[in-house]
């Protein structure tokens, strides 16, 4: 989950009464979203109150969430939000941090497991560029869930559909039937999967 920093142990940032960020490592001032952009590197970082000490990192991850939800990338619904706000100060709050971390690393696991079969499921067919398209997409939804996981696309992986719609427009029917007998592979092989 915790990348290798340069360094022994996180990376410290101090957050003056300015809300300027300071980054220790590198002798900079950055913003939120270079936070953000370290998290989905899977770079370990605390930040610290520069006057107090004190460790905010979670408020502060928190304030990157609230900026990522105010952008139109809603991920959490609003349900969600109601129910979590409804177990602070319920007798069963401290369970809830253990359960969403063991959570979101099942959710971490099922993704690597589901981008391994999608791959091995195309890999050499006519299917693999748009299945490679695809898996970027999905990686790039999921990033906010994935501290350590690669948040951004591959350059290869930008939309860029055409080519493939060509392609399949230009085909004879001897291209189209092979491409159905190779999808209706590519379907039991899910099938089998699913099981």
């Amino acid at each position: 989950m915790k990348k290798a920093a340069p360094g022994s142990g996180p990376v410290i940032i101090k957050k003056y009464a300015n809300r300027r960020l300071y980054n220790t490592e590198t002798s900079s001032y950055i913003t939120l979203e270079h936070l953000a952009a370290m998290t989905r590197e899977g770079r370990d970082f605390k930040v610290v109150d520069a006057k107090t000490e004190e460790d905010i990192t979670h408020n502060v991850l928190t304030q990157i969430i609230m900026e990522e939800e105010s952008r139109g990338q809603t991920m959490l619904p609003v349900n969600f939000l109601r129910q979590l706000i409804s177990l602070y100060g319920d007798s069963m709050q401290a369970m809830v941090p253990g359960y969403l971390e063991a959570s979101m690393d099942s959710f971490r696991r099922n993704q690597e497991q589901f981008k391994s079969a999608v791959e091995g499921a195309f890999a050499n067919s006519p299917f693999a560029e748009i299945a490679k398209r695809n898996m970027a997409m999905f990686e790039a939804a999921a990033s906010a869930f994935q501290p350590g996981g690669a948040a951004n696309p591959t350059p290869d992986a930008a939309p860029a559909a055409t080519p493939a719609a060509s392609d399949a427009s230009s085909a004879g029917d001897g291209d189209v039937s092979s491409l159905k007998a190779e999808l209706a592979r590519l379907q039991e092989k899910i099938e089998k999967l699913g099981k």
